[in-house]
């Protein structure tokens, strides 16, 4: 927050009294909404400690079964305390257990005096294997050395990460895919909805398959809101939502269309912008009809963009006829609001060089993209993943 103006010397306008007044309003409302986020994080996490704690010790438990979440939520009166809301507390503290140091550290201040008792009990006898965050913290999380470096990180998620947030990890059950969502959500700060899409749109995948992917995961957040060409065009598309097999014999028109079938999730694999206008759009060049396979309209980037599918692995000439497609519209369709259109050509495989040759001296803004029916092997990812979350241990 800039600093007040104060200056006795210096006299005080009315515009400098509204900028004032809006930069303190600014400043304590963001504080007030972390404030009010950690608190949410903090209630839901230790109503999950306390369902769980009912349901291994709790003197009446088999009174209550399975239908303990429904009693509760029938007994208890309190905005956000659902059986659904219930369910989820109970799963974040199961899937989150190692956040209980935390309680007798960082948020004992929040705790009414009773319950941070219990939590601290909890952790004073966390050696005896019969208490509940010996029985789910991970065999990492238990090495005393460790123990420093994994509370800073978690401080960091339960103040920036929202409630709302840590509902989508909870349903990621692979631990490694559900860290790289933490990192991201630390480095980026996308909206849920963005969240959400970043998810579906495999980004997780996507970052594995990069040949360098500390600068894959650095260049996501621009992914969000595109700024530049470069950042609406990914370079590998997963197309496995139209179920088929890498080693299917697949022709062209067959891709097409199974794509146009399934544009809805077409679309969201392309990107935030999207707009889907023409399948084998007419083009009249010198009394001759071409068919561009596919046209959009980006409605951020404010152009066409043409979309050429090839089921083998790139070659020059067809980049050349995408070129060709690319200049028509710049010269014949193209609007005087709209910006230049842009090509992506998508194949099976690309090469580097053979991609950057053929496209040196060419004025029309040209991609090429790989894309791919079936998703990678996880296993890719996971030392890029473990590397990260110790930088931000550190932090």
């Amino acid at each position: 927050m800039n600093k007040p103006q104060t200056n006795k010397n210096k006299t005080l306008h009315f515009e400098n009294l509204v900028n004032n007044i809006e930069q303190i309003h600014h400043h304590f409302q963001q504080q007030a909404v972390k404030a009010v986020n950690v608190s949410l994080t903090i209630r839901n996490w230790l109503i999950g400690f306390y369902i769980v704690e009912f349901e291994q010790n709790g003197a009446d438990r088999a009174k209550y079964g399975e239908k303990l979440m429904k009693s509760l939520s029938d007994k208890i009166s309190g905005k956000g305390l659902s059986e659904t809301n219930l369910k989820l507390s109970r799963q974040f503290f199961k899937v989150y257990p190692e956040m209980m140091e935390l309680f007798n550290s960082s948020f004992k201040s929040l705790l009414p005096k009773t319950i941070g008792q219990l939590v601290t009990d909890e952790i004073e006898n966390s050696d005896n294997e019969n208490t509940i965050i010996s029985q789910l913290s991970t065999d990492e999380f238990k090495k005393k050395e460790d123990l420093p470096n994994k509370l800073n990180y978690y401080r960091q998620l339960i103040e920036k990460v929202s409630f709302t947030h840590f509902v989508e990890l909870l349903k990621i059950e692979d631990k490694t895919k559900r860290s790289f969502y933490e990192l991201f959500i630390l480095k980026a700060t996308p909206s849920i909805i963005e969240f959400k899409r970043q998810i579906n749109s495999l980004a997780y995948e996507r970052v594995g398959l990069s040949a360098n992917t500390e600068i894959a995961f650095e260049q996501l957040h621009n992914k969000i809101e595109p700024e530049q060409i470069s950042d609406a065009v990914k370079s590998v598309f997963f197309f496995d939502f139209l179920g088929l097999k890498s080693n299917d014999l697949v022709e062209e028109q067959e891709l097409e269309t199974a794509l146009i079938n399934h544009l809805q999730a077409f679309i969201q694999e392309l990107g935030i912008g999207f707009c889907f206008e023409a399948r084998q759009k007419r083009i009249l060049i010198d009394d001759e009809y071409y068919f561009t396979d596919l046209v959009f309209y980006h409605r951020i980037l404010k152009c066409h963009i043409l979309i050429e599918l090839k089921i083998d692995s790139f070659k020059h000439e067809h980049l050349s006829q995408l070129n060709t497609y690319v200049a028509y519209f710049n010269a014949e369709i193209r609007r005087f609001d709209d910006n230049p259109a842009i090509g992506i050509l998508l194949c099976t495989e690309k090469g580097k060089k053979l991609v950057e040759y053929a496209t040196a001296g060419m004025d029309n803004q040209l991609f090429v993209s790989k894309y791919l029916l079936e998703l990678p092997k996880k296993e890719q990812l996971e030392e890029f993943i473990e590397k990260e979350v110790k930088k931000w241990e550190k932090r």
